[in-house]
């Protein structure tokens, strides 16, 4: 969630910064050092810049945003950054009256008590089927519920994937996006739509109705949709952007395709390193199956399975193939 600039300081507006950057370069499965040279920087520069020890500069935001393919949202954190300075340099106006937030928009209301993403691939597309059990610990009703679609075809390769998606972006009709809470389809409306990035907001409403989520209460949430092996990359991640309770994925792959999964975990202060438990494989007829569970997920935590079918070459999308 984006915080406004007229609501934080120069040293939170620095702290957004530095986590944008880091979350995209995640995303993009780029190193420190490589997303550095990519800039043209020194490579310990970016490590400077994500720990704090550097602050923002307009060449860096730009830069970066650039090679990171991030649809201007480190562009947006800089010019944050830069309107909180000019803010500290003169005194303070009186704030202005203002209407309560919805408590989910400050981040503060939602608690996901178990969130469980399943991931089948039958050899052509994708299905993601994701559910929620949301807890709201606010004081207000919550009357909608924001989620990101984020692909990224040949990761660790930026150019590569921008000119793909360029010519070939994602779609809303391949995404075939659906929604149900309480055996209720929800509506949904887009927030940012771009080549590979999506958000949305699935409102907890439809023309026959309103069901908000009100204080005290819980209710599971379904949503799903799919993509096509072009433009999904071998790898799947859950990054924790609310207080989770129980996070679980399950990946389902043709069994003889021979699929092989591993995983990393990467927090804002740590370099990715290995999942601190497997995912665990079982074998149902013609699927392939690996699931990943943790009690512990931490705040901000990525959590990203890989994998590889070693039973089919990679070959070149381009051509129409398989990369």
């Amino acid at each position: 969630m984006d915080a406004h600039s007229e609501e934080i300081t120069v040293e939170q507006a620095a702290e957004a910064f530095a986590a944008e950057v880091a979350r995209w370069r995640e995303v993009r499965g780029m190193s420190k050092r490589a997303l550095a040279r990519a800039m043209g920087f020194d490579p310990s520069y970016v490590s400077h810049v994500e720990s704090g020890r550097h602050k923002p500069t307009e060449e860096f935001a730009r830069l970066a945003d650039e090679v990171l393919n991030a649809g201007k949202a480190i562009w947006r954190r800089w010019c944050d950054y830069e309107q909180a300075r000019t803010r500290s340099r003169r005194p303070p106006a009186p704030p202005a009256p203002r209407r309560p937030e919805q408590p989910y928009a400050t981040g503060s209301a939602l608690v996901v008590e178990h969130d469980a993403a399943h991931l089948k691939y039958d050899g052509r597309s994708y299905r993601l089927t994701m559910r929620r059990l949301l807890r709201n610990t606010g004081t207000e009703p919550v009357t909608r519920y924001l989620i990101r679609i984020s692909v990224d075809r040949y990761p660790g390769d930026p150019e590569r994937s921008n000119a793909h998606y360029r010519a070939h972006p994602l779609t809303w009709d391949e995404l075939d996006l659906t929604a149900t809470c309480r055996g209720e389809v929800m509506r949904w409306q887009a927030k940012h739509d771009r080549d590979a990035f999506k958000e949305v907001w699935l409102l907890f409403d439809n023309e026959h109705g309103r069901f908000p989520l009100y204080p005290g209460e819980s209710v599971w949430i379904e949503y799903a949709y799919t993509v096509g092996d072009d433009k999904w990359g071998n790898w799947f991640q859950r990054a924790v952007r609310l207080p989770t309770e129980q996070l679980e994925v399950q990946l389902a792959f043709p069994a003889h395709l021979d699929p092989v999964v591993w995983g990393t975990e990467t927090s804002m202060t740590a370099e990715a390193s290995p999942l601190r438990t497997p995912p665990v494989r079982s074998d149902d007829g013609d699927l392939r199956q690996f699931t990943w569970i943790t009690a512990t997920p931490a705040l901000h935590a990525r959590y990203r399975l890989e994998w590889r079918f070693r039973a089919r070459p990679e070959r070149e999308t381009d051509q129409g193939e398989f990369r």
